[in-house]
């Protein structure tokens, strides 16, 4: 059998630069020609109050991507990138040039998680504006006294955590529209918990890659470069706090869903612990398997409990992905490789004694907060982030990741999880 992907990571850069991103023409926003279907019921969320469920629907009753593309155009332009292979990636600057959705044709299985209650319900300025969307830009750390999410001063609790405006309110600028990419730019100020100012301006392309092939399959592929610029007049120092590129993917969650995080084992890695499952408290041991002696481990993501895990940069490998059997869906995530020297900010809710220590990737299943409170919606999510930028003014960071969707039976995605991840489905379905 015959398997053939990409497989190179663009490598992240503190590039100098003179001035902040292109700043061409705008393009006018591009509206899908998907077909006005009846938009399929999704998971109720309304940001804050109310019956949000946290089980997602069987994978043949999730949306199609014509669905989804009809509903979001109710709402907003969407631009649908369109692969040779009959691939589709629906984009929206109305919602901060997230990839809301993809899918590996038209009619296809939508893969993203759309948050449809809440985009109906046109709010904004809460304290999550969860639209939901497959690949979201945001900046880390969320916690910490160099934390970005939670108010100078305030304690580290979840009635205090709230998202920047920047990174949920307000259109981006497209500037850029094609069948096979998009650029989008921002301007932005975010403050940590400390008080440190920081004004960064955000260029972000989304771009299709080739996709893996292989008998009896079909998939999708598309990448993001996500570039920040420092506009201020001074330079991010450890001192007073790094901000870092923190992208974070919202998938629809079956009850077999698993997430796979292959990481290193040698002798570098001594003493070093494989995995942080503290986030939200401790995760199950019947949730998390952690094969040490094969180095990987298994996450169950089925969108009924809240828990969130993460590998740091000296165990992270720059691939990690998911996979239902229900779904015949095998996806994988790659990102620029961990920089040996590199420093990778703390998210932790917590004053930090080692706020440089935090991880690579992270995986998160949602659930209810606290006891009484609803789940955010019932998603889960892989996460990857760039180091913290040490950058001087006009200095820049670029952090790249890249989403492979692969529909088939298990004889085709087989070979894939194997060369991809290094890992056989049966041992991640035992």
């Amino acid at each position: 059998m015959k398997v053939r992907f990409v497989m190179s990571i663009m490598a992240a850069a503190g590039v100098a630069s003179c001035g902040g991103p292109d700043a061409a023409a705008p393009v006018p926003p591009v509206t899908s020609a998907m077909p006005n279907t009846p938009a399929a019921p999704g998971p109720s969320n309304d940001g804050g109050a109310g019956d949000r469920g946290a089980s997602a629907p069987p994978a043949s009753a999730a949306p199609s991507f014509a669905d989804d593309v009809a509903f979001l155009t109710k709402y907003g332009a969407v631009h649908v990138l369109e692969a040779p292979n009959g691939g589709r990636v629906a984009l929206s600057a109305k919602y901060q040039g997230r990839v809301m959705t993809s899918a590996v044709d038209a009619s296809g299985r939508s893969f993203g998680w759309i948050n449809r209650d809440f985009i109906a319900a046109g709010k904004t300025g809460t304290q999550f504006d969860n639209y939901g969307g497959e690949d979201r830009f945001w900046l880390g750390p969320e916690g910490g006294q160099f934390g970005l999410y939670f108010p100078p001063g305030k304690p580290f609790t979840f009635d205090t955590w709230q998202v920047p405006a920047a990174l949920q309110e307000g259109a981006w600028e497209m500037t850029e529209a094609t069948p096979a990419r998009a650029v989008f730019q921002k301007a932005m100020t975010v403050t940590n918990w400390s008080g440190t100012a920081f004004t960064i301006a955000v260029e972000r392309t989304v771009s299709l890659v080739e996709a893996p092939k292989a008998e009896g399959v079909r998939a999708v592929a598309y990448e993001t470069v996500n570039k920040i610029t420092n506009k201020g007049t001074a330079a991010w120092k450890r001192e007073t706090g790094l901000p870092s590129i923190w992208i974070l993917a919202m998938f629809a969650p079956s009850s077999d869903a698993h997430v796979i995080v292959p990481f290193e084992n040698g002798p570098s890695t001594k003493g070093t612990p494989v995995v942080n499952d503290a986030y939200f408290g401790k995760v199950a041991s019947e949730r998390l398997a952690v094969h040490e002696d094969r180095g990987f481990l298994v996450f169950t993501c089925d969108g009924k409990e809240r828990g969130k895990i993460g590998v740091g940069p000296a165990r992270a490998k720059p691939t990690l992905g998911s996979y239902s059997a229900q779904a015949k869906l095998l996806t994988v995530v790659q990102y620029d490789k961990p920089k040996p020297n590199a420093v990778y900010v703390n998210s932790m809710w917590e004053k930090q004694k080692a706020p440089y220590t935090g991880d690579v990737v992270n995986s998160y299943n949602d659930g209810s907060p606290a006891p009484g409170k609803p789940p955010l919606g019932g998603f889960y999510e892989i996460e990857t982030s760039s180091p913290g930028a040490e950058l001087a003014p006009g200095q820049s960071l670029v952090h790249t990741h890249r989403t492979f969707h692969i529909v088939g039976d298990a004889p085709g995605l087989e070979p894939l999880a194997k060369k991809m991840l290094g890992v056989s489905l049966g041992e991640i379905t035992r």
